[in-house]
This record gives C-alpha cells, structure tokens and sequence, in this order.
C-alpha cells in the first residue's frame, strides 16, 4: 500500500494512524486559530500525526439557512493564517471545480464531499492540481464502487489519494458502519481513514438539520483502530452544543484526549 505524505506527515505508516480533526465549519478566525493551537497541541503531546481540517463552505446544507462558512477567500485566509502560525496541514471540502485553483493554493489535503464523490469534473480538477486528494465515500456506495473513482485520479495523473469511509445509508434519517469496508477500499492500494463522527449522524434527523449520537463515536473509533484503519477523521468543538454546524455529532475537546490515548495502546497491543 503506498503511503502518502502531507508535509511532515505520513499517511499509511502501519502502527501510525493519523488524527485528522477540527471543527465542522469555520465559525471564526478567533475560533479557528484556537482551535487548532489547542488540537496541535494536543497530538504532539501525545506523539500522533495531525491535520487540521476546518471547511470554508459548506455548501451541502439542509436549509438555506443553515450556516456554511465564511466562503472560499475568508477561508483561506485563515487557513493561510493556521498554516504559518502553527505549521501544520489542512484540509478542507471543496464543492465545485471553479474553488479548486485557488483552494489548491492553501490546502494541502482537498477533501471531496461523500455526496460529490461521483461527480468525474470535480475529482479529476482535484487530481490535476497535485495535491491530495481526500475522497469520501459516499453513503449511497458499495465500498468497491470506490474503485472507479479511484481509477479517475490515476487517469488525471495523480496517485496521492486517500479515502474515508463515513457510514452507509441505513433506512431513513439514520447510517451505519460496515467496518469490512476499511478493508475492502485498502485493497485498492490507498490509505483509509475512518470518520467517526460524521458515520454517526443522523441526516436530516432534525428536520431542518442533521441530528447524531455522538455518545457513540467513542466506540466505534475504538473498532475502526483494532480492524485497522490508517487514521481517524473527528470533527470536534470546543462547546459542541452550541457549535453552528453539525453539532450533535461533534464531540468536545475534552473528550479527544482520552480517546487518542485508548487509539495508541490498541495500537501498541496490535
């Protein structure tokens, strides 16, 4: 399996899973910045890899007035800003192609949204910019049906793929995770991550807004480790009830730490 570098970290290294985290959206700069001064500190501590993710737009929502972000200039001020300051990778979503230029600019990693993963313009823009390309898989797909996108960034010249597996669509309003498609997509030769906290939203459960079962994200990261993963994928806040987006299935800072110990010892007793 290859393994891809991101900076000064590498993605793929067996007995190293990775910690991407940040919050869902970005709500400010303040926010932003402490934000990942906080979970940067937090990973060296502890001696785990670490990419911040944070999403300028997220253009996806439920409602129209569901908050999306400061749009793709804000944004990639401040992840500018995260970049200098704090010398770690980011990662964000990009949602069309017209962003994929200047986004590719700042981002190390550009994450394509699970329910874009199929659309041939946008993954093969990603690919042509050269740098990672983080491809979610969609709910609605088998994890073999990951291969032909896989096969659409090869074609566009680029090998630097990673892919995180975020649940599968189970009935209505609600997900589920079948952990042998880690598995399954790594046979494919790539790096996969698993999102915790996004496999246990519940789409659309609030009407207006996603609900999520965040008292579960614990477990299943816990899972996805010991059947082996080459990292996590967390969204996390600071005050997640209050958070502007996709706050029942974000877990609080104070909650990371103790999950990332448990994540090194199963790793050290694999």
């Amino acid at each position: 399996m290859r393994q891809i570098k991101v900076g000064s970290v590498k993605i793929g290294v067996p007995g190293s899973a990775v910690l991407i985290a940040g919050p869902c959206a970005m709500e400010s700069e303040r926010f932003t910045l402490s934000m990942a001064k906080r979970l940067k500190t937090m990973a060296e501590h502890l001696g785990v890899p670490f990419i911040f993710k944070c999403s300028y737009d997220k253009a996806n929502r439920m409602s129209l007035e569901s908050f999306r972000g400061p749009g793709l200039k804000k944004g990639l001020e401040v992840l500018s800003k995260v970049k200098q300051k704090f010398g770690i990778p980011v990662l964000s979503d990009v949602h069309c192609k017209e962003d994929m230029e200047e986004a590719a600019k700042v981002l190390d990693i550009i994450q394509i949204p699970a329910f874009l993963c199929r659309q041939t313009d946008l993954v093969v823009a990603a690919a042509k910019t050269g740098r990672v390309v983080n491809i979610k898989k969609g709910q609605f797909l088998a994890p073999w049906d990951m291969l032909p996108i896989i096969k659409k960034v090869e074609a566009a010249g680029s090998h630097r793929i990673i892919i995180t597996e975020r649940g599968a669509s189970f009935g209505y309003n609600n997900l589920v995770t079948d952990f042998r498609s880690l598995a399954v997509v790594r046979a494919f030769g790539y790096p996969v991550i698993y999102d915790a906290t996004h496999s246990i939203q519940l789409p659309g459960g609030k009407g207006n807004s996603s609900g999520g079962q965040r008292e579960f994200v614990s477990a299943l990261s816990r899972a996805a480790i010991a059947f082996g993963c080459d990292g996590l994928f967390l969204e996390v806040h600071s005050q997640p009830d209050k958070a502007l987006c996709d706050g029942p299935n974000m877990i609080d800072c104070k909650e990371l730490e103790s999950l990332l110990k448990q994540m090194i010892r199963i790793q050290k007793a694999l």
